[in-house]
């Protein structure tokens, strides 16, 4: 083992030149994490974190959407939120009487067994139902019919069989209905259904 003080002796007596010592050299710099590794490395904790925090909104705090729906024939702007295959639709009508609706719905599989509709399932069918025309009828003995933008009230219009037949057009789109007097209603885009296939 070598003794420290034989270790000074030895190199003691080294001395750099004068212009050795004046000379700038320049160093090698050593890049010991690329800037690439340190870019990768960033995204992917962004999407670590990003995929965590969707996950939490899935399962634990449900997903909210600010949606536009046709409700009475105003477009209205109306929050939902879905969770567990279910939703809640929360809205002021043209009152500015806040509203709420709930709904849901499960979905059978090929093999006979039901599974919650997921949140995509659920905006189809709350938006399709949106555009579908509502029949109101009202306390007063009047019937009204509310299709997209289009209000109407279609009390005068009844048979003597207590059946009305409207023809709903939304630009070059026709949908027929047929009403039964305080007894429901039904439409197709193909022709009038007749009252007895219906209710």
């Amino acid at each position: 083992m070598i003794d420290k003080k034989q270790y000074q002796r030895a190199f003691g007596v080294l001395h750099a030149s004068g212009d050795f010592l004046k000379e700038d050299f320049p160093m090698k710099q050593t890049n010991h994490f690329p800037a690439r590794k340190l870019i990768i490395l960033c995204a992917a904790v962004i999407l670590l974190l990003s995929t965590s925090i969707i996950c939490y909104a899935e399962d634990v705090g449900g997903i909210r959407r600010t949606i536009q729906l046709w409700i009475h024939g105003d477009q209205t702007t109306a929050v939902m939120d879905i969770q567990n295959g279910e939703y809640t639709l929360t809205y002021h009508d043209a009152d500015g009487t806040p509203r709420e609706q709930v709904g849901g719905g499960v979905v059978v599989n090929p093999d006979g067994s039901e599974r919650p509709m997921t949140d995509e399932e659920i905006m189809e069918r709350v938006m399709k139902e949106s555009r579908m025309p509502e029949v109101d009828f009202r306390k007063d003995g009047s019937t009204w019919v509310y299709y997209m933008d289009q209000a109407m009230d279609i009390t005068d219009k009844f048979d003597d069989d207590s059946i009305c037949f409207v023809q709903l057009k939304n630009g070059s789109d026709i949908l027929y209905l047929t009403v039964k007097y305080q007894d429901g209603f039904a439409t197709s885009p193909d022709g009038f259904v007749q009252p007895e296939e219906f209710n």
